[in-house]
């Protein structure tokens, strides 16, 4: 009988590794984009007293001095000294992070990310105000040249009454012209999703309508409709004046492309409610009537606020017909005084009634976003 001892087991069991506490990795630092804050809050206070200086100095060629407007100028460059204050902040806050790095890291992060809004703002704001300057300047560069072209109080002042009275044919047309279009796109999207194999050639023949004047620039259908149909001497449009074909031509041309936003509205709504309508017996008119198009009209409001936009800048091209609106009037104006200063006049009208359709758009879009959002 073998008296050795038995060896003993062997521990395979792996030894336990070295464990390192994790650090977190320290912010950037922000030092850098502080200075240049500052270096460009300094840049446009300068660019400020420049400028104020330099229209001063063209309102002296003009015999043009005021204690007023001089306060006005000089006080809008020292105002751009408030772009320091977000600088300075922001280069306090970046020095102030750099010290937390080796005490408190979360900390650290958090004013860095402080110190980098801060200097942002601070270059946001002075690179908009640089943009008003830069504007200033060119107005007044080369003894005012572009301001004598494009502003001319005097001018503008001696003219604005017939700016205005022109511009009331432009609201007409654009008034009629939109109620006329909403009417006849309807027709012409109906006409497109007209039903089964009976409804083909209405469909063919409202897709080419579509296609033609999608394809034609509003000017030359104004200028084809202005003048070729009065030539024809029909019956029931010789007696039409210009500002009739000119709404006629607009509604035509603008038809075209709100027929397709109606379109895409009745198409986007579910499949699912024109099913659920049919089957309680409706016909295809009474389903588009009561069901589809009621709901598809609140899909569709903003891109048709957008046409109407359209709809409103394209009725200066009535000009090509002699009607005196506001653009035909104001090239009168600027060819008796060498101005386009009353030009100018018709540009500001236009942008004044645009701008706020233009945010009833956003509005609208956002509210349309948040109710999609809520699933309501």
């Amino acid at each position: 009988m073998d008296d050795t001892p038995a060896a003993a087991p062997v521990d395979r069991t792996p030894a336990p590794r070295a464990t390192r506490k994790w650090q977190p990795a320290p912010p950037k630092s922000t030092v850098g984009l502080a200075i240049a804050a500052l270096v460009v809050a300094a840049a446009t206070t300068v660019l400020g007293f420049f400028t104020a200086w330099a229209i001063h100095e063209a309102l002296a060629t003009l015999e043009f001095t005021s204690a007023l407007v001089d306060a006005a100028l000089y006080g809008t460059a020292a105002a751009t000294a408030a772009l320091f204050v977000p600088a300075g902040r922001g280069f306090a806050a970046a020095r102030r992070a750099r010290a937390l790095i080796t005490t408190d890291i979360a900390e650290a992060r958090a004013t860095t990310a402080d110190a980098k809004e801060k200097s942002w703002i601070a270059i946001g704001y002075a690179v908009a105000t640089t943009i008003v300057f830069l504007f200033g300047l060119f107005v007044v560069s080369n003894d005012i040249a572009v301001g004598r072209i494009f502003l001319d109080f005097e001018v503008m002042g001696e003219t604005f009454h017939l700016v205005v009275i022109a511009f009331w044919q432009n609201i007409q047309i654009f008034v009629i012209a939109e109620i006329l279009v909403l009417i006849w796109g309807l027709l012409i999207a109906v006409a497109r999703l007209a039903p089964g194999r009976a409804g083909a050639p209405v469909r063919l023949i409202a897709t080419a309508y579509v296609d033609l004047f999608r394809g034609l620039p509003a000017i030359i259908s104004i200028y084809l409709v202005g003048f070729g149909l009065p030539s024809a001497d029909l019956p029931l449009l010789r007696d039409m004046t210009p500002t009739m074909f000119a709404i006629l031509a607009l509604t035509l041309t603008y038809g075209a492309y709100v027929s397709e936003v109606y379109r895409s509205g009745i198409e986007s709504v579910h499949w699912s409610q024109t099913a659920a309508a049919r089957s309680l017996g409706f016909t295809h008119g009474q389903t588009l009537r009561f069901v589809v198009v009621p709901q598809a009209l609140r899909r569709i409001i903003p891109p048709l606020l957008n046409d109407f936009i359209s709809l409103q800048k394209d009725t200066s091209l009535v000009l090509v017909l002699g009607t005196i609106d506001a653009f035909n009037q104001s090239k009168i104006i600027a060819a008796n005084h060498f101005s386009l200063s009353a030009v100018t006049v018709v540009a500001v009208l236009f942008v004044l009634i645009t701008i706020p359709q233009g945010r009833l758009v956003d509005k609208l879009i956002e509210r349309d976003q948040k109710r999609m959002r809520t699933g309501s």
